[in-house]
């Protein structure tokens, strides 16, 4: 129970909890935006569904995980656990702002700039950052916008294709129904993914707390259980605001857009989370509602997108530097 009550882990269960309020929203957005699904319900599924992604995606295949450890250098230096304070303290103030101005930023994005902006901070120089693993980040940021773009807009063209407007149309009501399992599915994913990634900050945090190297191999489930039931609720207080630029605001979408979208978001997220690729499960979905609402004729709000977009553009920039900031600042109290 002490371990809990120190600062890098109860920043982290911060950081987790509000992952689940801004950012789990994402993966019901849609149902919810053509009306498969009330918002109250749609919230209590997106929580439970979470919570099984996040416990069974760690004990399986925690590869996510393993790749989020080795993003920087937190090693060796004895302002290590002030510096990771900084990274998740960076992550929360830039997720609760987005969140004010109801525009759907990556907290998957923010941690692993953050990370390794104040890894940079404790080592003093670019070695502190593993090139590699961010190799990884910039192959799943490529799967997650392109793939999710064209699988969501080829998805809707081959279904207009072989179907028809007319027999779509006529079918709603059953593509409502597929919709509550692609939330389902989508709700998964996003557990799988992201509470892999916070699983991984909890084990740094454990470790340097002990003054020894994270180990994944020996995670313990209740660690993973309680990232997930955090996760969930986040989830639970919900993220109206989010739901609804991402569902609603950025184009109208037909029942059957909305199953092709979920379809493509949980493809790219399977996909990634199986090659430890760590995707922002936000950029993913939303890349996908466009490419959905584009190819089915829909006209994309481009005010409400290029916002997204711009938040996306800062987060890198502005999470590494709040980070490497704060990280500094903090060595300085010390």
């Amino acid at each position: 129970m002490e371990i809990l009550l120190s600062p890098p882990v109860l920043l982290t269960l911060a950081v987790i909890f509000v992952n689940g309020w801004t950012d789990a929203p994402n993966a019901i957005a849609t149902a919810v935006g053509t009306g498969a699904l009330r918002m109250g319900r749609a919230i209590a599924l997106a929580a439970v569904c979470n919570l099984l992604g996040a416990v069974l995606s760690a004990a399986l295949c925690p590869a996510v995980a393993a790749t989020v450890l080795e993003i920087g250098d937190f090693s060796g230096r004895a302002q290590a656990q002030a510096a990771l304070c900084a990274a998740l303290l960076s992550i929360v103030l830039w997720a609760v702002a987005a969140w004010a101005f109801g525009i759907p930023t990556s907290e998957s994005h923010a941690l692993l700039a953050a990370l390794s902006g104040a890894a940079v901070a404790l080592q003093g120089t670019l070695s502190g950052v593993n090139a590699a693993a961010w190799g990884k980040v910039w192959w799943g940021l490529l799967l997650s916008v392109l793939l999710g773009l064209v699988l969501g807009g080829g998805l809707c063209v081959l279904m207009r294709l072989f179907l028809g407007r007319g027999c779509l149309e006529r079918a709603a009501q059953r593509f409502r129904h597929w919709q509550v399992a692609g939330a389902a599915a989508m709700a998964f994913c996003h557990g799988a993914q992201d509470g892999q990634k916070f699983l991984g900050v909890l084990l740094l945090a454990e470790a340097l707390r002990a003054g020894r190297p994270p180990q994944l191999e020996s995670a313990p489930l209740w660690e993973a259980l309680l990232c997930a039931l955090v996760m969930g609720a986040g989830t639970a207080v919900g993220g109206r605001r989010i739901i609804r630029a991402v569902g609603q605001d950025m184009t109208p979408l037909m029942p059957y857009q909305g199953f092709a979208a979920d379809t493509a978001a949980v493809a790219c997220l399977l996909l990634a989370t199986a090659g430890g690729l760590p995707v922002s499960t936000t950029h993913t979905k939303t890349c996908a509602v466009m490419g959905a609402g584009a190819a089915g004729g829909g006209k994309v709000d481009r005010r409400i997108a290029g916002r997204m977009v711009l938040a996306w553009l800062l987060t890198f920039p502005a999470c590494a530097l709040l980070g490497y900031v704060l990280s500094k600042w903090m060595f300085h109290l010390a």
